[in-house]
């Protein structure tokens, strides 16, 4: 008797091909048949009308410690993905020394957006080396699998100390820092992670551990992964954001080939202000190819929706010249707030700027109001800020003021990284979208919760770029978030419907899959926010064999797996690497 069938199905097997009829046998976590199925099963899982795919796979999520205070990593698990990878941007939770524990806590709560009360409530460390992390980990129920890549941030900092976070590395220090990560990697991390970008700092505003890093440093540790089968890169350096500098190229291309392995960064930024700095950025793959390197953009496909607001402070307080106002109780922010003169200085400050985030946020006209918790203030929700301003005969940016100061505050503003009306942003988006060097990835899942949810990039993609824009078809973009990222880390079994594959499964309705919008939940441990979303058709996500949600909810079924390198992935070699 077969474990699980699912029957009735049109399968999108992963690989591009056009769906057909096929019901799926699983048994003992596998997919044992495909097509045809008439063995009897202890679950039955009835899919007319409905697809099935294989799960999603992200490979770029900072889900280290929500895992272990939320097995099903929400809201990824939710949307289709049943793969995750953490560990990314040079920042891990392991090696730990007791001594540093604080110190990688901070960083991860500064950098990433994540509440620092929520860690230090939610995060037990029951390790000190990384091999141990990685047994806690198998040792721990998950809803989904989860691979790690290994941070340099805690690398370093196991080598270094206090140093790591203001000096360059001596030999012997290196030297350290190369077998530390190869014992991780021996392990199962699945590779290394770095970021050198200005913007991040630790808990005490002290620039990362990487950035204290030299060219040999970097090219060192990753010549460690190309002694170990199925590991990969991912590196964000500083310049990426200004479309490389010739010596990033040149330093990412020669890590790749130093490793013979792949290297991807992210994201390709689409600007109008800056409107060559997405092929500038693409651009690097090109001359990597020529110094034996293989760089993989991944670009974040989705019009991301993001939130703001004035009561917590999410992303305003860190405008120029904004945080003061959020350095005041909440009653004189609201007097604040009511003052013409203070409401011109803010808007001034804001308007002036050529670059930065001011630039980001001041397009006030197209923002929405999303949250209102004030039941006499409802009727605004999903009211556009620029019809409100044209209601009340004021400007945009007096209208918002005006909504925040009616809901004392407890409102959220959101709108969406590009406009439906900005064509020229549409056709730069697309481009990057179809360009095949790119890798359609990026969700930073678990981070960054005060302003997005990215986790649910396949089912908002879906709905975009399959139903409304019809510049994918519904196969080709299942491919890309299951068969491609899988193939670039070696994933064994994952990423297709197959017979000996892994049964990671997803059952959707095509015809209505997507997410919903962003919305506060206070369920982080020690009573902390974030943002999140839910699923919109998405009947059921299988990993393992394991139906772990159904309906849009989790079922309390916990059949996740660890990814560890060598052992559930295979070598991708730079040399000879290639997505599709």
């Amino acid at each position: 008797m077969l474990d699980l069938v699912v029957r009735g199905a049109e399968l999108v097997d992963g690989t591009g091909a056009a769906r057909w009829p096929a019901d799926i046998g699983v048994h003992d976590g596998r997919v044992v048949a495909v097509g045809t199925v008439e063995d009897d099963a202890a679950r039955t899982v009835d899919a007319h009308g409905l697809v099935v795919a294989p799960g999603f796979v992200d490979l770029h999520t900072h889900y280290d410690a929500q895992l272990f205070w939320d097995p099903m990593v929400t809201p990824s698990s939710l949307h289709g993905v049943t793969t995750v990878v953490a560990g990314n941007c040079g920042l891990t939770l392991a090696p730990a020394a007791p001594g540093d524990r604080e110190f990688l806590t901070r960083l991860l709560a500064n950098v990433e957006s994540i509440p620092e009360a929520a860690l230090e409530a939610g995060l037990e460390y029951r390790w000190e080396t990384y091999p141990e992390f990685l047994d806690v980990v198998e040792s721990t129920p998950l809803g989904v699998n989860i691979g790690f890549m290994v941070g340099h941030s805690a690398i370093r900092r196991a080598v270094m100390g206090e140093e790591a976070s203001s000096a360059e590395a001596s030999d012997e220090q290196l030297e350290r820092m190369c077998a530390l990560l190869s014992e991780a990697i021996a392990a199962g991390g699945l590779g290394f992670s770095t970021a050198n970008a200005a913007t991040q700092v630790d808990g005490d505003g002290r620039p990362t551990p990487p950035n204290l890093a030299t060219r040999a440093e970097f090219l060192a540790l990753a010549a460690v992964c190309g002694r170990h089968p199925g590991t990969s890169i991912e590196f964000i350096p500083d310049s990426f954001i200004r479309g490389f500098s010739d010596d990033d190229v040149e330093l990412l291309a020669d890590m790749s080939a130093a490793a013979d392995r792949p290297l991807n960064w992210n994201t390709p930024l689409i600007n109008r202000a800056s409107p060559d700095l997405h092929e500038r950025q693409l651009a690097a793959t090109d001359r990597a190819r020529e110094r034996g390197g293989w760089l993989v953009p991944m670009f974040s496909p989705q019009n991301t929706q993001l939130q703001h607001d004035f009561l917590r402070g999410y992303v305003f307080r860190a405008i120029p010249g904004w945080a003061w106002l959020f350095d005041l109780d909440v009653d004189a922010r609201i007097r604040a707030l009511e003052d013409p003169e203070v409401r011109a200085q803010l808007e001034r400050s804001v308007s002036e700027p050529t670059a930065g985030l001011a630039v980001v946020v001041r397009n006030w006209a197209n923002y929405w109001v999303n949250e209102v918790n004030d039941p006499g203030l409802r009727d605004l929700v999903g009211r556009r800020i620029a019809d409100l301003a044209t209601e009340w005969g004021i400007s945009p940016f007096d209208a918002m003021l005006a909504v925040a100061v009616k809901a004392r505050l407890d409102v959220g503003f959101t709108r969406t990284s590009y406009q439906p009306d900005d064509d020229w942003a549409w056709q730069a988006r697309l481009s990057v979208l179809k360009d095949p060097r790119v890798l359609l990835q990026a969700s930073d899942a678990g981070a960054h919760l005060d302003m997005m949810a990215n986790a649910d990039f396949p089912t908002r993609c879906i709905a975009e770029l399959v139903r409304e824009r019809a510049v994918f078809g519904l196969e080709e973009l299942v491919h890309h978030f299951t068969d491609r990222p899988a193939r670039l880390y070696g994933l064994k079994g994952r990423g297709r419907v197959e017979v000996g594959g892994w049964a990671d499964l997803i059952v959707f309705d095509p015809e209505t899959v997507g997410a919903g919008s962003l919305h506060t939940e206070a369920d982080l441990p020690g009573g902390a926010v974030r943002l999140t979303t839910s699923p919109i058709g998405m009947h059921h996500v299988v990993v393992a064999g394991g139906v772990v949600v159904e309906d849009g909810a989790p079922t309390g079924e916990l059949s996740g797996r660890v990814v560890r390198s060598g052992r559930d992935t295979e070598t991708v070699l730079a040399s000879k690497g290639r997505l599709d």
